[in-house]
């Protein structure tokens, strides 16, 4: 007797999906983007000079509010009690189709736009994570959406979220909490990237806190003695941390900053503080890490003779995967076809492989092939996951650097501001617009991506990690 293999129904759903492919509106949507460009590219480049870190995106916000206003979106400034976070917002009625952008910088990546690495001001922040790029792109996709729903091309709802703090303390968390995504059928996200792919893989959940450390000052020579050393506690706690990495599954990984261990060296301590990160595949995974590494806090404090208290900063889900909206999205992406470069491009992507120390393979304008979601997937950590609990959402990534560039540094800033950078923000932008053409107009393939949405959450109810009260806007670098 054969063994009956159970298949889930998005995995044998795609024909009927892409018979429907609206040919002409999805034209007129990568015109709309390419008529844009200019000023999609000059709003892009205002991000990357201001490099703006979490909840202090200022010029950010109000760079891409202005240009949504301008294109007769309804903006709701300052939600979930943040003054960078907004919603755009233009049409009525079902579907309501929701797109995310970011545009927040990371702190130290200043870099002027060259290929080897020159801060344009020193301790500067950079947008090392190509956000400038990020916010553009989808406000010119919900932009190119609106124009059809004002010509009553497309019926329904767009809206655009400018979600501040993704790299730091996860703005989108308390944009969830304020039930902001609640109404959204299904959402749109891209992120920049080396490569170009319909992107259906988790990430992994993650939580953050601090535990500070509260001891005894005293003379360092005369009379130690008399000390109760928080240094020596954050000193004993890294050691627990790292004595535990050999006992955790290969899908977890924990990081810590120690930020504070004394100013002086002639004086015991009376106060540490240490940033502990704890990430696993799985949020059930990470939550077992988590407790257990908030235990090893207090004997810790019992080797040390000290007090000590931990404070949750934020914590944020995995990504739930969607195969029916990720597939859709890989045949926009094939439409699109590869992004090209000229030899000019070619050779400054070779310098800043040259400067990091990689393999001199140019760029990759290619869609990656078809992968479906992977158990363990590695990588990173995004607040995208806790929207992904809330609503489907789909996700691409669009090549904006040098393939194999180093993230998160100053050869992604250089880049951003780029032809290079800015050919990877038109390319997402319309593939982001042509995958919203589909779902406005596809009413089947909305219930397909809702039931792979539903099948995949289980019974899960969602509840985000995040502290009572507004988030940290007074934080320090």
């Amino acid at each position: 007797m054969k063994k009956l293999i159970y298949i889930p129904l998005w995995v044998l759903w795609t024909q009927y999906a892409f018979s429907q492919n609206n040919d002409d509106l999805k034209f007129l949507v990568m015109t709309d983007v390419e008529n844009q460009k200019e000023d999609l590219i000059e709003v892009s480049d205002k991000i990357w000079k201001a490099a703006e870190v979490a909840f202090r995106e200022t010029v950010s916000a109000a760079t891409l509010i202005e240009y949504a206003k301008k294109n007769g979106f309804t903006v709701e400034e300052g939600v979930a009690q943040t003054p960078t976070a907004f919603v755009a917002t233009y049409g009525s009625g079902r579907p309501v189709i929701g797109i995310l952008g970011e545009f927040d910088a990371l702190p130290g990546l200043s870099q002027k736009q060259v290929p080897y690495k020159s801060p344009l001001v020193e301790g500067g922040s950079g947008h090392g994570c190509g956000h400038n790029i990020f916010g553009t792109a989808s406000l010119g996709a919900a932009v190119a959406l609106k124009n059809l729903i004002e010509q009553n091309k497309l019926q329904g709802t767009i809206k655009f979220f400018g979600a501040p703090a993704e790299e730091i303390y996860f703005g989108k968390l308390w944009m969830a909490r304020a039930g902001l995504f609640d109404d959204l059928d299904v959402c749109l996200d891209w992120h920049p990237s080396y490569t170009t792919k319909a992107d259906v893989q988790s990430s992994l959940a993650l939580v953050d806190f601090t535990v500070e450390f509260y001891g005894q000052a005293a003379h360092a020579a005369s009379d130690p003695w008399n000390g109760r050393s928080a240094s020596d506690a954050v000193e004993l706690y890294a050691h627990g941390i790292n004595a535990l990495r050999e006992h955790v599954k290969p899908t977890v990984r924990i990081h810590y900053h120690i930020q504070d261990a004394g100013s002086v060296v002639n004086v015991v301590p009376d106060y540490s503080k240490i940033w502990v990160r704890v990430r696993d595949s799985k949020r059930t995974g990470m939550k077992v890490v988590y407790q257990r590494v908030q235990e090893m806090v207090e004997g810790a404090a019992i080797l040390a003779n000290v007090d000590y208290k931990v404070s949750l900063i934020s914590g944020i889900h995995e990504l739930l995967p969607n195969v029916v909206g990720g597939k859709v999205m890989h045949e926009n992406l094939k439409t699109l076809g590869e992004i090209t470069y000229t030899e000019e491009e070619i050779a400054f992507a070779h310098d800043i492989q040259r400067a990091t120390d990689i393999p001199l393979t140019g760029m990759d304008g290619t869609l990656e092939p078809w992968e479906y979601p992977r158990e363990d997937p590695g990588g990173g950590s995004t607040d995208v996951g806790d929207v992904s609990f809330i609503v489907p959402v789909i996700r691409m990534t669009a090549t904006i650097a040098p393939y194999g560039t180093p993230w998160h540094s100053w050869a992604v800033v250089a880049s951003g501001a780029s032809s290079i950078g800015h050919k990877g923000l038109v390319h997402a932008s319309k593939a982001l617009a042509m995958t919203g053409v589909d779902l406005f107009t596809n009413e089947s393939l909305r219930k397909e991506i809702i039931a792979e949405f539903k099948e995949r959450k289980g019974d899960y109810v969602y509840e985000g990690l995040v502290p009572d009260g507004p988030p940290p806007l007074d934080y320090q670098d």
